[in-house]
């Protein structure tokens, strides 16, 4: 009868178990375990492991002890021995998952004192894993991203690893399930088009138990034409670890998104749909593993009334699909709805997004728009000026307005040393982590400002202009010329972005001013050393408002690069930076710390880069 009464009651909870539930707690004097599947125990007998994860058909050895040094009785589901859908087990502990496991499912194994089941026991849980399932790329859109799904009878987190024989070699980040468990689904992407890729998954459950799922094949699809890459390492050094993601900007007939591995092939791709007047203009990694891009034409464009088919901000993830997105037709129709104006009280009404798209800590993301205003009579330019300038735009996660910064209430309209009435023509926003402010990258103006935005709440006044001409007294270099012209990618290239901090940037040049004379440098104009492009490092003190020229790499002229560039500190303390577009295409290249040695680079000898990046992976948090 004492048996019978156990046997009962490990069969609640072994249903208590399979649907994932608390376990069912025998001894009632005893404090009830809590949690999905969890493991029991009552007496001296001890089971180990009490968590383990195990694919169809999967044999799996248990041991258990009792201090009293009785026989051991095995039970699976309450079934002594088990059954064949749940699973046998043996006298030994040597149990077997059954061979088909329709979906997710947790099972109880008990080992049991023989003469005392009822209070001398313990308790483990099986999860048993089904079979996954890999879309190979034709289902996933993108010829050379894979899909990988498992559902899992517990909550836990699935990563793949991948690789072109069974060494693998790479993986992607962690894929959380729901709280209960259930399917998860990991997009595999880094791999190289028209070859066969062997991947598996790895679980960890949230109980500790692990899985290593079985072998599987796919063979990735034909990727769209890019600029072809060559990638060469100087003896002896050591690259940065990771990928080169590049962004095209001509010809705008190839992939304009892609990346390679460091030898320069290419690993990933994405392709939208519009005309050839529609430019992705960086690009930046999420932290939800996303990316975040612009898609629009030049701003410089608008001067002549041009427009492109897209003209939108867009997320999308790594097989390319659109996450998330705001176009500017929507974001007029918010700005028509909302109180916002210019400061001659205006509604705001933008032709096209530029340059630049910031994700902000909080979900909103800042944008650069264009913005016009027609003058009279401005010196120099007699009757009607239609003058182009900037406007940096604030949205909520829903695509919401919430502040608008534009150049023409802020600056003054008769400094225009460069292209006018291409006024401002900025190019790139920084958002200071420090302080909640905005830094400002204004090509035509030659400065980078600092903009009071306090993540929304900022008045948008003007903190201090740098460059020449600015707020800053330049130290460590000739003023004016080692000042930045016509600059492009600006970043930080320190952990405080306030106070003391270092700002890198690629410094195109095209009207670099000299003592007593500024040179108009044309674009592909014949080399000369009057015309130049340069990498400085500022160290900027916003105390005594000076910029230390802390280091300052300038390559042979044939690197002059009118337009594109930027610039960036990786994690080894190499600089990377890109020359986006030479008489000879584009040239990205790794320095050593101090600027003086090219430690790795990649040429586009058939395409000029807006910019490029050297990331750990395209995953975050993983190093490839």
């Amino acid at each position: 009868m004492r048996v019978r009464r156990f046997l009962v009651m490990l069969a609640l909870l072994a249903v208590a178990v399979a649907l994932g539930g608390c376990g069912y707690w025998i001894n009632p004097h005893a404090q009830a375990p809590s949690g999905p599947g969890t493991p029991s125990q009552s007496g001296s007998v001890t089971i180990s492991p009490t968590y383990v994860a195990l694919a169809p058909g999967q044999k799996f050895q248990f041991t258990a002890s009792s201090s009293s040094g009785g026989a051991i009785e095995w039970l699976v589901n309450a079934a002594a021995g088990g059954k064949r859908e749940t699973g046998k087990i043996d006298g030994a502990g040597n149990y077997v998952a059954p061979s088909v496991v329709a979906q997710g499912t947790n099972i109880s194994v008990t080992a049991a004192l023989a003469s005392d089941p009822e209070r001398d026991y313990a308790t483990a849980v099986v999860a048993l894993m089904p079979a996954a399932q890999v879309s190979c790329p034709d289902v996933t859109g993108s010829p050379l991203v894979a899909a990988y799904s498992i559902k899992l009878p517990l909550p836990g987190k699935v990563a793949v690893e991948f690789g072109k024989t069974t060494d693998y070699g790479r993986n992607t980040w962690q894929v959380a399930s729901g709280a209960n468990g259930g399917p998860v689904r990991v997009l595999v992407a880094g791999m190289m088009a028209k070859t066969v890729y062997h991947m598996r998954a790895r679980v960890v459950l949230n109980n500790g138990a692990t899985h290593t799922d079985a072998d599987h094949t796919c063979t990735t699809g034909a990727a769209g034409p890019t600029t072809a890459v060559k990638a060469t390492t100087a003896n002896g050094a050591t690259p940065q670890p990771g990928i080169e993601m590049w962004n095209t900007a001509i010809p705008s007939n190839v992939l304009q998104a892609f990346a390679t591995d460091l030898d320069g092939n290419v690993i990933w791709t994405y392709q939208y749909q519009g005309s050839v007047a529609d430019l992705i203009q960086g690009i930046q990694q999420l932290p939800n593993g996303d990316m975040l891009m612009l898609i629009s034409y030049l701003s410089s464009i608008t001067v002549t009334n041009t427009v492109g088919l897209v003209n939108e901000i867009r997320e999308i993830d790594l097989a390319g699909n659109t996450v998330r997105s705001l176009t500017m037709d929507q974001l007029n129709q918010k700005l028509a709805g909302s109180n916002l104006r210019d400061g001659d009280g205006n509604v705001y009404n933008f032709r096209g997004f530029h340059h630049s798209v910031v994700a902000l800590p909080n979900g909103h993301w800042v944008m650069l728009t264009d913005y016009r205003k027609s003058y009279t009579d401005l010196p120099g330019y007699p009757g009607v000026t239609p003058v182009l300038g900037d406007a940096i735009v604030d949205v909520d996660e829903s695509g919401n307005p919430d502040w608008v910064w534009n150049t023409f209430d802020h600056l003054d309209i008769h400094r225009h040393p460069m292209n006018f009435p291409d006024w401002t023509h900025s190019n790139g926003l920084l958002y200071s982590s420090d302080d909640h402010n905005l830094l400002l990258s204004i090509r035509h103006q030659n400065w980078v400002i600092k903009i009071n935005f306090q993540d929304g709440q900022g008045s948008g006044a003007v903190m201090w202009r740098l460059g020449e001409g600015g707020d800053f007294k330049l130290l460590g270099g000739a003023d004016p010329t080692d000042w930045f012209y016509a600059q492009h990618g600006l970043s930080f290239f320190s952990p405080h972005t306030t106070g003391v901090y270092r700002l890198g940037m690629m410094d195109n040049g095209n009207d670099r001013m000299f003592p007593g004379r500024q040179v108009s440098c044309k674009p592909l104009a014949p080399t000369s050393a009057d015309c130049y492009s340069t990498v400085p490092v500022l160290e900027l003190n916003e105390g005594n408002m000076t910029a230390t020229l802390a280091k300052h790499y300038t390559p042979p002229p044939s690197f002059f690069t009118f337009f594109g560039g930027n610039a960036e500190l990786l994690a080894n303390g190499d600089i990377h930076t890109n020359f986006g577009s030479t008489v000879n295409g584009g040239f990205a290249q790794e320095l050593n710390p101090d600027a003086t040695q090219v430690v790795w680079q990649g040429a586009t000898p058939s395409g000029d880069q807006f910019h490029t990046y050297r990331w750990p992976s395209l995953y975050p948090g993983v190093q490839w």
